[in-house]
């Protein structure tokens, strides 16, 4: 049987740590944990990366994207592209009924705060590591996250 307790501790401390991969196999059971995608870590526009998952669990929404649609979604090359550092639910704001922290157009610098993603019941602020102006933000407010996932679009210029 498998203990979904032990699993979620294990899925929070994995997610808190630097590891980057993790196998575990315990009373017949085997979990296997991942930060990096299976295809080289690499994100793509509107593909976001996997979440943890235990091994052997099939995927039922798994999304193709053709070249030409890859081509159209594709970023300026000179945009920096700011991702989800955890799984978690993506906040603009500190609290519903205050302005975002940023917008499209705003400028931004390093340390600036720029969103909270809330994992697990705590509220994780992303600060900015550049400085530029943002000109996507990437997903909805309130919505959940991935790993890897990019929320915001970042000219450097």
């Amino acid at each position: 049987m498998i203990d979904l307790e032990f699993i979620e501790r294990l899925i929070r401390v994995f997610d808190n740590s630097g590891v980057d991969s993790l196998e575990i196999e315990r009373t017949g059971t085997r979990v296997s944990l991942s930060k990096t995608p299976p295809y080289g870590g690499a994100t793509f526009p509107g593909i976001s990366a996997p979440a943890p998952v235990l091994a052997g669990a099939a995927s039922d929404d798994a999304q193709v994207v053709t070249p030409l649609e890859e081509e159209e979604r594709a970023p300026a090359s000179n945009l920096i592209e700011v991702t989800s550092p955890m799984v978690g639910t993506f906040y603009r704001s500190p609290a519903p009924d205050t302005s975002p922290y940023v917008d499209v157009g705003s400028k931004v610098s390093p340390g600036e705060t720029l969103c909270i993603i809330e994992a697990m019941k705590l509220m994780n602020e992303l600060e900015c590591e550049v400085s530029g102006t943002i000109t996507e933000i990437c997903i909805e407010d309130a919505q959940p996250v991935e790993f890897g996932q990019v929320l915001f679009r970042v000219d450097p210029s």
